[in-house]
């Protein structure tokens, strides 16, 4: 299996448990289609997971004949994910191998990995394409410009058309990985996804304590001592405690029927404007 073109494997008849086999020009499509919609579907409760669901719908519909599955498959897509766009190519090019070979068997494994990679990723994608490259090379291009001289803007188009190319082969690195892995780990994929949950679990945790920010500006004031409640208390009981209780309670609100992710959020900023109006939630002090 390991010297099969991945790119040109031929299509079998699909019966529901992972047979199908997409073509290049499917699983282009399919990646294009999320190309251009990107963060265009953004939301604040799955972020960009409704643009995944109709980029892969096509694709999905086939891998999945039977109403039940493809559904199953779509609510799975639909939850939160958000990482770099471009980094994202590689992600979902394994992920849609998975799911093209072990059906709706690797729903959790699916899920698991995209959570695990998306933090990882997104902090190389953000410094190197986000930053590093429209700092430098915008900024080299944007000089000629100014200057004149024309090869500026040729610079910066061939650019965006190099990391077009970059994106396309990435998913296509990334759908050749998944391959290998499904057909190393199918017999494992139990043990890989509580592995990838465990890293998806750890990486949430990260982005918990580097992410989330709430401070308190409180102080206890006895004569001319004054102890600061964040850095003299909280933050020796526990770094990052404030955000983690914070976490915790919209993980528990979560659980509950009467609350939607939207009420939670008009939550969090109606107890960010009292917090400030009242002066026990301030803005954290920098280092």
């Amino acid at each position: 299996m390991n010297n099969v073109d991945v790119n040109n494997m031929p299509e079998t008849a699909n019966n529901g448990e992972g047979s199908v086999r997409l073509t290049k020009k499917e699983r282009h499509s399919a990646i294009l289609r999320y190309m251009t919609m990107g963060v265009n579907n953004f939301n604040y409760e799955t972020q960009q997971g409704p643009s995944i669901v109709w980029a892969f719908s096509k694709v999905l519909r086939k891998i999945y004949p039977k109403d039940d599955d493809y559904i199953a498959a779509l609510d799975n897509h639909f939850q939160y994910f958000n990482t770099t766009t471009a980094m994202a190519n590689l992600i979902l090019g394994a992920t849609l191998a998975m799911e093209e070979r072990e059906g709706i068997k690797s729903k959790d494994a699916v899920q698991s990995l995209k959570t695990s990679l998306m933090g990882p990723l997104a902090g190389v994608g953000d410094t190197i394409i986000w930053i590093l490259l429209p700092t430098i090379m915008g900024s080299i291009a944007g000089y000629m410009g100014l200057q004149g001289n024309s090869l500026g803007a040729v610079i910066w188009i061939a650019i965006n058309i190099l990391m077009f190319w970059v994106r396309i082969k990435l998913f296509d690195i990334g759908y050749a990985s998944g391959v290998k892995l499904m057909t190393t780990l199918a017999d494992q994929l139990s043990a890989f996804t509580e592995a990838a949950s465990v890293m998806g679990l750890t990486v949430v945790g990260t982005l918990i304590a580097t992410v989330v920010k709430v401070y308190t500006p409180l102080k206890f004031t006895f004569g001319k001592v004054a102890l600061g409640v964040q850095t003299g208390v909280l933050d020796k009981v526990m770094p990052a405690l404030l955000p983690a209780l914070v976490a915790f309670t919209v993980y528990k609100l979560l659980g509950s029927k009467k609350w939607t992710p939207n009420k939670i959020i008009l939550l969090v900023l109606a107890f960010s404007l009292v917090g400030a109006f009242f002066g026990f939630l301030g803005v954290t002090p920098t280092k």
